[in-house]
């Protein structure tokens, strides 16, 4: 009787490493059309693009988001209310937008924080913050893991959060330091110094630079965090940022002056009109072209591949690589055995 060979086991297929042409191409092939294929898609589907503020009444938090989409996009212009109270406790107020410039949409979800920083005892007053941040992550993590999931998941993540620092002049508060080691783990952190036309040119330089040194020895990461950084070029233009133009000293104003003939948002002061947009006034022209037009693909990444990735290892692990649901499930099973 004849022994059984077995049949030899086929080796592992080795994928070879990509060559990298050098030489010109015989004629033209089209690869270079994929940008206008991702362009005329975004433009059928549109964008998310959630942006949260934070910080206490009074700092032109509202008015600045409304100056940075040139709409009335904020809370307080979608539903004002001249007898709002500050709430006894931190709310979490969501307004979505639809907003569209040059065929392209935007589905902006400007989210607010009514009541943080302005009761007598602030202690963990961050907690509702970071907790509905969590809440989006998890939201999306439930419709990921989904069998029969959406083709297009609805992002509330939020992608930016505007931290408003009082102008004082002086240094960060304990809150601000608190506030800003906690979120920033979980969300991206842009900085911003409030209403900046009550410093000078001098208070406002010094401020900064005293801003930037105490989150240093803190140990705070604000976006663009450096260990992001996915080369030299974005390393060089992240740098003049994270170095001079952090923390941003902005001034808000969805009012209109003539000045030397053309029409510009402004300030009307006792000394003139304080330009919004003019750089020797202040830098909101700087945030919103860092905001809007530099970085807010790269908002959207990081949002989606670190600090959502991180909650959602973090997650699967705790529910033994479990998805959320399915763990439920399992849980209620297992209890119903032994009843």
């Amino acid at each position: 009787m004849s022994e059984l060979v077995p049949e030899p086991r086929p080796k592992p297929a080795v994928p070879m490493k990509p060559v990298s042409i050098n030489s010109n191409l015989l004629g033209y092939i089209g690869i270079d059309t994929i940008i206008e294929q991702m362009r005329k898609k975004t433009m059928k589907t549109g964008f998310d693009f959630n942006i949260m503020v934070v910080g206490q009444s009074g700092l032109g938090k509202s008015t600045l988001v409304n100056t940075l989409f040139k709409s009335q996009v904020s809370r307080k212009a979608s539903s004002w209310n001249r007898e709002e109270k500050i709430p006894k406790t931190v709310e979490i107020k969501a307004i979505g937008h639809v907003i569209e410039e040059g065929g392209v949409k935007m589905k902006l979800t400007v989210i607010d924080t009514p009541g943080f920083g302005d009761q007598i005892n602030n202690e963990n007053c961050w907690e509702p913050i970071e907790k509905y941040i969590n809440e989006q992550y998890e939201k999306f993590l439930k419709e990921e893991v989904n069998i029969a999931r959406k083709k297009r998941i609805p992002d509330t993540r939020v992608h930016c959060c505007l931290y408003f620092i009082s102008p004082t002049g002086h240094s960060l508060r304990p809150l601000d330091l608190e506030f800003m080691k906690h979120l920033s783990k979980v969300v991206n952190i842009v900085p911003v110094i409030a209403k900046a036309d009550t410093m000078t040119l001098e208070e406002k330089s010094e401020f900064k630079q005293r801003v930037r040194k105490e989150l240093e020895v803190n140990g705070i990461e604000f976006y663009p965090q450096k260990e992001f950084d996915e080369d030299l070029e974005d390393k060089t233009e992240n740098d003049k940022i994270r170095q001079e133009s952090m923390p941003f000293a902005v001034v808000g104003s969805d009012k209109e002056y003539q000045v030397d003939g053309k029409r510009v948002l402004g300030r009307k002061t006792p000394w003139g009109i304080i330009e919004v947009e003019n750089l020797n006034h202040c830098e909101f022209a700087l945030l919103r072209d860092f905001v809007i037009r530099t970085h807010l693909q790269d908002l959207k990444e990081v949002t989606h591949n670190i600090h959502y990735e991180t909650y959602r290892a973090k997650r699967l692990n705790d529910n033994g690589g479990l998805p959320p649901n399915k763990a439920v499930r399992l849980t209620q099973e297992v209890r119903g055995s032994f009843i």
